[in-house]
């Protein structure tokens, strides 16, 4: 029987992983794909052990590449639930590589993923998250001002009846990197 509050600090966890040739780029440097692979590892590893649930990625929210990890280099994902709602929890990501010889450790980025808690092939209730702290609060905050954002970006053009080829939203465009060839 999962208790219907767990803390934030207590859904914790960390993934270290050497960074090997065989997951390098055509520039030597380790693949993208493959460092978000293993933020969907962790991520699903958090969520699941926070929820007791299986559970599967609804979304990923922005995520930045800030600087390259290098073959060499050991990768030390750290993941923490950040906000819990009906069914679904976000857990907040941070990837830091660390160059073994010099231990130099650089932040690569950050992202959140929301999770979705799975039982019986249906959507599962999830425990509540217990806030001990500012940053508890204030990572809570952040993530539903980013839900709230994200809806109303969703959304931006759905109720509008516009006709997207006027005068007006061609100038927006002009000079990006396109060529109309309007019919």
């Amino acid at each position: 029987m999962r208790p219907n509050f767990i803390r934030a600090k207590d859904s914790e966890m960390e993934l270290s992983e050497l960074m090997v040739p065989s997951n390098s780029n055509f520039s030597g440097k380790i693949h993208g794909g493959f460092v978000l692979s293993l933020m969907d590892k962790i991520a699903f590893s958090c969520a699941s052990k926070f929820s007791g649930l299986y559970t599967v990625t609804a979304s990923v929210d922005k995520v930045d590449f800030l600087s390259p990890v290098e073959v060499g280099d050991l990768l030390i994902l750290k993941s923490k639930i950040v906000y819990t709602g009906r069914s679904s929890m976000v857990v907040g990501i941070r990837v830091n590589s660390m160059n073994i010889r010099s231990g130099e450790v650089k932040h690569c980025n950050s992202s959140y993923f929301t999770m979705v808690a799975r039982e019986n092939g249906k959507s599962a209730k999830v425990p509540g998250l217990i806030l001990e702290n500012s940053n508890d609060i204030r990572r809570f905050l952040e993530t539903l001002e980013r839900k709230t954002r994200n809806k109303r970006y969703q959304n931006i053009f759905d109720d509008m009846n516009i006709d997207f080829t006027s005068g007006h939203f061609l100038k927006i465009i002009e000079g990006e990197n396109m060529k109309l060839d309007l019919k």
